[in-house]
């Protein structure tokens, strides 16, 4: 066999385990979208679409294709595979595409996005989503080929390979895939390592694989092991898609199915805001008040312009009634939802891009198709400030009520009216009905479980769902409020749920003399509220652990006077350089009041040390997989091997941006290096010698009595090319080395392997 058949046989075998290494690459990858959809007959038609894929390519270049008709050919492969598999019904022959082929593509891509939008992971593979998720992973495959093995680009293809890896990652947070993390390391590296075989010569494939680069891969994936263990935990969650879906942002699901958003261990950021509020507000989003026994539905209304007068409507508020008008700054950092959270009751609300209007309704603010990532705004509300006498003396229900928010199943489970009026048995006033249900919920009989209503069966909001919830006392803020709402609906007191945030934590930092709150991810909160006439909508806090509970202050209480024995106002703790009067605040502030002292703290540094530690870490993965290698060259080069010890001094060339052409002798390379960048006569001559008397040499030969010079003269060589450039030069050199993805043009005269004894 002739050398050029025995290349022409090493370049198809480099080809093979090529594509081989990007079909593996492209599992690892693949791999982590099982957490979005759920494992099924999907992931095998992905794996064997990218596997045609690769195998056509392959075959197409063995003729030696133009680029184009290659990529036309996979395309073609796509088409083929994607209509017999999905579309063969509407196809001729089953594989030829139709014009009902086409009509029906957006039909199935619309269900699909329809389906993630509003699914909760991990989604039921059905048709749509499988044709969505195999038609894209095709066209990865198509894409990555090209870019990797027809472009060259291996660096390139494997930064698509990881970004969509991330994606599931980024769409379901959870705990880190540790071995997930690593098997796709590894193929990204054999990925690499395989695009840089199939271009070598056998010769040079022989001095890199004494150069040590399976040992530089194993350090490169321990290095990654312990950034994925150590680093990783400690990093900010990835926020959740808004309302449900996996897009951009953490979200609000107005459907009160809130249990899986507060299970996630992570917890991000969402929301900064600022107040000249004494205390941080509640922030609603939507109202629920229509209840069949299976699940609350949001109250859809008429929205009406921001800028209009009839923007919120009014409150039919009492003569005798008090209010005070307070300004919120919000600045949305990580949400994705139509509904803007404001505070109750808002007036006004300005700085929102985009059509936003007004719920006069609920007093809540929402849009059509627009959203709240990156929204700023400004919102003006007025709190009524009843007394402990006004609100006793108030009756609940009025005109003002809709029929929804008194509506009950008729399969009303009994334990909900009958505990109601046991609890409610000795109060003598619809408030005091609703304060001694929130002091029963608050008492110490039941526990905030995130768990026990997934364990026990009633993970939900639905009527026997609270039912098993007043049985079993655990539960979370869905349980609370829709037991409260419901049981106050038996007494006949008009109800329904709000879902919004608590007020947040405040942070060190301040802007205009004001305080910044962050409110996370976690807090999203789901609290009930009730109606009384000549005061409006009151809001009440049952969710054991959570908030403050709600009370009201005697008229003639005063800062720190007893209040009402039955009726204790809340440890008031206002906001920085504050002094505030409880009996001043309206019903949301006083039970936060509270709660905002009680959560203000420092940053914790923690996390902030987690990302610095990780940012040096990933910097310095370059020069730790550059300096292994150099360590593996020396050791092969005292060892005996020129090659290696040529080759380090080739890297350190290319480290400083010297060219390594191909088409240069070793001799001329050294001469040129002697003259125009001053490295050393001796030494440099010393590893030329070493390296031309194995070129010229027997095949197996090799100078065992030149390995410590060659060695020795190597590193002088790098020294001196080091101390050629300039200083930043130099710190570029050795903190981000070009070695590493650019190979050397030739690593020695000669066409015969280098082989050891």
């Amino acid at each position: 066999m002739s050398s050029d058949d025995a290349d022409r046989g090493a370049r198809r075998g480099g080809q093979r385990l090529l594509a081989f290494a990007i079909l593996a690459a492209l599992l690892a990858a693949l791999l982590p979208v099982a957490r979005v959809v759920q494992s099924g007959a999907w992931l095998i038609g992905a794996l064997a679409l990218a596997a045609l894929v690769l195998a056509a390519g392959y075959n197409a270049r063995k003729f030696r294709l133009p680029a184009v008709a290659v990529t036309l050919i996979e395309l073609a492969v796509w088409v083929v595979f994607m209509t017999l598999v999905f579309l063969r019904e509407t196809a001729l022959l089953w594989v030829i595409p139709t014009l009902d082929t086409f009509r029906a593509v957006p039909i199935l891509i619309g269900n699909a996005s329809e389906e993630i939008t509003l699914g909760a992971a991990p989604l039921e593979p059905t048709l749509s989503l499988a044709f969505v998720v195999v038609g894209a992973m095709g066209l990865l495959t198509i894409i990555v080929d090209h870019v990797v093995v027809t472009a060259r680009m291996p660096l390139l293809g494997s930064v698509g390979i990881i970004a969509v890896s991330l994606i599931p990652a980024i769409a379901v947070p959870g705990d880190v895939d540790v071995m997930g993390f690593v098997f796709l390391a590894i193929t990204i590296l054999f990925l690499l390592r395989s695009e840089t075989r199939s271009r070598e010569k056998p010769l040079e494939r022989e001095a890199e694989r004494t150069a040590g680069v399976p040992a530089t891969a194993v350090g490169i994936g321990a290095i990654a092991i312990v950034v994925a263990v150590i680093a990783t935990p400690a990093l900010p969650a990835p926020a959740r898609a808004g309302g449900g879906g996996f897009g951009p942002g953490a979200g609000i699901d107005a459907t009160l199915q809130l249990g899986d958003d507060l299970r996630r261990p992570q917890d991000t950021v969402v929301i900064k805001l600022r107040t000249d509020s004494p205390v941080v507000p509640y922030l609603r989003a939507t109202t629920l008040s229509t209840f069949e026994g299976d699940v609350w539905e949001p109250d859809r209304s008429q929205t009406v312009a921001l800028t209009s007068d009839r923007a919120f409507g009014e409150i039919d508020l009492a003569d005798d009634i008090d209010t005070t008008e307070y300004t919120t700054k919000v600045d949305i950092v990580n949400l994705d939802t139509v509904w803007a959270p404001v505070p109750y009751p808002a007036e006004a609300v300005t700085g929102l891009d985009g059509l936003w209007g007004a719920v006069p309704y609920n007093r809540t603010v929402a849009t059509a198709n627009g959203t709240t990532q990156g929204q700023s705004y400004e919102v003006v509300y007025d709190p009524p400030r009843p007394s402990l006498e006004q609100m006793r003396a108030l009756v609940s229900g009025g005109d003002q009520v809709r029929d929804d928010t008194t509506e009950l199943p008729q399969d009303l489970p009994p334990i909900i009216a009958e505990t109601a009026a046991q609890v409610t048995a000795d109060a003598t006033s619809d408030y005091d009905k609703l304060i001694a249900l929130q002091r029963w919920f608050r008492g110490g009989e039941f526990t905030y479980s995130l768990e026990a209503p997934v364990e026990d069966g009633f993970d939900g909001s639905g009527a026997d769902a609270v039912a098993q919830f007043l049985d079993v006392k655990k539960g979370y803020c869905v349980h609370f409020a829709s037991a409260f709402a419901l049981m106050a609906r038996t007494l006949h007191i008009p109800s329904r749920i709000v879902v919004g945030y608590l007020p947040g934590e405040a942070t060190s930092e301040t802007l205009d003399g004001e305080v910044v709150y962050a409110v996370k991810s976690s807090q999203l909160h789901a609290w009930p509220e009730v109606y009384f006439e000549g005061v409006g909508w009151i809001s009440f806090e049952p969710t054991v652990s959570l908030g403050v509970p709600t009370t009201f202050s005697p008229a003639a209480a005063l800062p720190g006077q007893g209040q009402g024995a039955d009726t204790p106002a809340p440890g008031v703790t206002p906001a920085p350089s504050r002094s505030v009067d409880p009996s001043r605040l309206g019903p949301d502030e006083q039970r936060n009041a509270s709660q905002t002292g009680a959560t203000r703290s420092a940053i914790d540094p923690v996390p902030l040390f987690g990302v610095v530690m990780l940012v040096v870490f990933v910097l310095a993965l370059p020069f730790l997989a550059r300096e292994l290698r150099r360590r593996q060259q020396d050791a092969s080069a005292r060892r005996g091997d020129a090659a290696a010890a040529w080759q380090s001094v080739q890297d350190a060339a290319i480290d400083i941006g010297v060219e390594v052409p191909s088409s240069e002798t070793p001799r001329a390379f050294a001469q040129r290096l002697i003259s125009q960048h001053g490295v050393p006569a001796s030494e440099m001559n010393t590893v030329l010698i070493a390296i031309e008397r194995v070129s010229y040499s027997r095949a197996g030969t090799r100078s065992y009595w030149m390995g410590d010079a060659a060695a020795d003269a190597a590193t002088a060589v790098r020294a001196a090319l080091l101390a050629s450039v300039p200083p930043s030069r130099r710190i570029v050199a050795i903190l981000a080395p070009r070695s590493l993805v650019i190979r050397p043009g030739s690593v020695y005269a000669g066409t015969a392997p280098v082989r050891g004894r």
